[in-house]
């Protein structure tokens, strides 16, 4: 039950201070509670044998207004100090899984639903906060409270009418126990349930248009329902357990005082305890509910706040499918062939790469799988793209395009077979950090922030002038939109750019690029919404302002690769035809049809 406290150990030990505070002042207000009680069995003692003065009634009274307001502020510091630990491990995991999140590849997101990440990250994260908090007072309370209040009952009162009173604890312990158990499991189901009905509620929310298009509004209400009803049951599941709890603790404790109060009268009767401390006994007796009850708080958070963490951690430790250059020594493909000289020369190696700028790119060779595909996806790549050139990547729907475009960005682990250089290191020898530096990325799906345009087009260089920002959107042809959105650069693009046209998201995807001027531009078939007369003056753009710099276009319009140095027609992971357009114009295959029927196409479309 108390395994989580060990899982949390780290923060217990960097926090110490905060805790040793608490704890020591949450003992030492549960001690002062203890002489209330006392003094009131000692009056009423004097009151029945006729010995309390006006002058000792004073000093009883102002005696317990003092203990009463040292209590208050005792209390007062060892909650802030508790609870304010409990905040801060809140925040600490919160921003530990925020930055595993962001340094995860798509692997991870294929096996982690969304829904169920930000599960964790809230309630997962909430429960742990009570057990570094609540689950610390209730173990406290549960122990060190209940330990001095026995030892003062059975040495100030009578051991005899405190051990009777206690007969019912084991059967306590043992009740808990069960539960315990049951807790731990049902919650875990509870929480993994609400997991699946956050991903199914944001997948209806961001597909919304797609439900309504095809009227499935009633099919989505049944399918929510079903989930609801489904976490529905989990909790009441766990809400049946913990509603044993309490009725529990109640009859237990109810058979303490019955015990308390028919022994000690007994006691009395005999002579063996004054009524003073019968009083007092019954006093001691009601403040030992809280730890009772405690036992059963303890148990519930502790067992829930494992459960989360486990699940907390379950993503926690999920290792990076692409390591960076500090560590691509033991995951590169020749590390383990490699002398310790070598090894060791690794680290230097990554820094040298983090003071140069790319230089030519080498596919060499180059096989790649999916780690979910059976077969290879890339296979027999090669070509050499030399700084200021520009590559043209072409093929069918699924040839291969955007996974040959993926391996520069490193979204996956290092190709299989074959290397990839760039200014003569192996890619993975380059720190992740300084390789997307040079990078500018438009994928075939923008994703846009739910800010205004400026901000989305800053989110490429955020200490970015008004006059880069106009330059950007001049070379990704959107100034002449601006006059239509109803705040200019102001406007709110909402959720993923819903307010905005398909063409319109590309072209602010690609001034968010260009305004950065990296070093190598990856457009991958970014610009198939906006027609061609927009294609043709960002082109332009691009091939004015990025002399010196590299750029690679996958495309399904060729008008887009024209002017490229080198052009790859990719079928089915391999390269089946390369060189310029006048070259591939010429030469029978996929190009030269595409070619001819899009010129077709075109022409029909200018006579219509």
């Amino acid at each position: 039950m108390l395994a989580v406290l060990g899982k949390l150990k780290w923060f217990f030990v960097n926090e110490k201070k905060r805790y040793a505070i608490a704890i020591s002042l949450l003992i030492l207000g549960g001690i002062l509670e203890i002489l209330p009680p006392k003094l009131i069995g000692d009056a009423i003692d004097a009151i029945h044998l006729g010995q309390l003065t006006g002058p000792e009634m004073w000093r009883t009274i102002l005696g317990y207004s003092v203990l009463l307001l040292l209590t208050y502020f005792i209390n007062y510091i060892w909650s802030y100090q508790l609870f304010g630990a409990a905040h801060l491990v809140e925040r600490k995991l919160r921003t530990s899984f925020m930055g595993h999140l962001l340094k995860m590849t798509p692997t991870f997101y294929e096996k982690n639903r969304t829904g169920d990440l930000m599960a964790r990250a809230t309630n997962d994260l909430k429960a742990v906060s009570a057990t570094a908090g609540f689950g610390i007072l209730t173990l406290v309370d549960s122990t060190v409270w209940m330990t001095v209040l026995l030892v003062t009952m059975s040495t100030l009162i009578s051991w005899k009418l405190t051990l009777a009173s206690l007969l019912p604890l084991p059967l306590i312990a043992l009740m808990m126990s069960i539960y315990g158990k049951i807790i731990h499991e049902r919650f875990t189901a509870a929480q993994n349930a609400f997991g699946e009905m956050n991903d199914g509620v944001l997948e209806t929310v961001s597909g919304v248009r797609v439900v309504r298009a095809y009227v499935q509004e009633e099919a989505e209400q049944r399918r929510f329902r079903q989930t609801t009803e489904e976490v529905y049951g989990k909790n009441m599941a766990v809400a049946r357990i913990e509603s044993l709890f309490e009725p529990t603790m109640k009859v237990m404790v109810g058979a303490s005082y019955l015990i308390g109060l028919g022994y000690g009268a007994y006691l009395v009767f005999k002579g063996e305890i004054t009524l003073g401390k019968l009083v007092s006994f019954n006093v001691y007796l009601g403040m030992l509910i809280w730890p009772m009850f405690a036992i059963g708080e303890l148990i519930n958070i502790m067992q829930r706040g494992s459960a989360s963490l486990d699940r907390v951690n379950e993503t926690l430790n999920y290792k990076a499918d692409v390591a960076d250059a500090a560590d691509a020594g033991s995951t590169d493909r020749g590390a383990a062939n490699s002398s310790p000289a070598e090894t060791s020369a690794a680290p230097k190696t990554a820094q040298a790469a983090a003071q140069m700028k790319p230089g030519i790119l080498r596919f060499e060779d180059v096989a790649f799988r999916y780690p979910s595909s059976t077969t290879d996806n890339l296979k027999d790549i090669h070509f050499t793209l030399e700084p200021g050139q520009t590559l043209g990547i072409v093929g069918r729907t699924g040839s291969g395009k955007t996974t040959l475009l993926k391996q520069l960005i490193r979204e996956y682990p290092y190709p299989s077979e074959g290397s990839i250089t760039l200014g003569d290191l192996p890619l993975n020898r380059i720190p992740l950090e300084r390789l997307h530096g040079w990078i500018g990325y438009v994928p075939q799906e923008q994703i846009l922030f739910s800010k205004t345009v400026r901000e989305n087009i800053r989110f490429g260089k955020p200490d970015a002038t008004e006059g880069e920002i106009e330059r950007a959107l001049g070379l990704a042809a959107f100034l002449q939109d601006l006059n239509t959105l109803p705040k200019g650069l102001d406007t709110l693009v909402g959720e993923k750019g819903v307010a905005l046209s398909g063409g319109q998201k590309q072209r602010i995807s690609i001034a968010r690029a260009m305004i950065a001027d990296p070093e190598l531009l990856i457009l991958d078939d970014a610009m198939s919404a906006v027609d061609a007369k927009t294609e043709s003056a960002i082109i332009e753009g691009i091939r004015r302002e990025r002399k010196g710099k590299t750029t690679l276009i996958s495309t399904h319009r060729l008008s887009a690769v024209q002017h490229a140095d080198v052009i790859l027609v990719l079928d089915e992971g391999r390269i089946v035809q390369r060189g310029t357009h006048a070259v591939l114009a010429q030469q029978p295959g996929w190009y030269q049809e595409q070619y001819i029927r899009q010129q077709s196409e075109e022409t029909l479309g200018t006579r219509s």
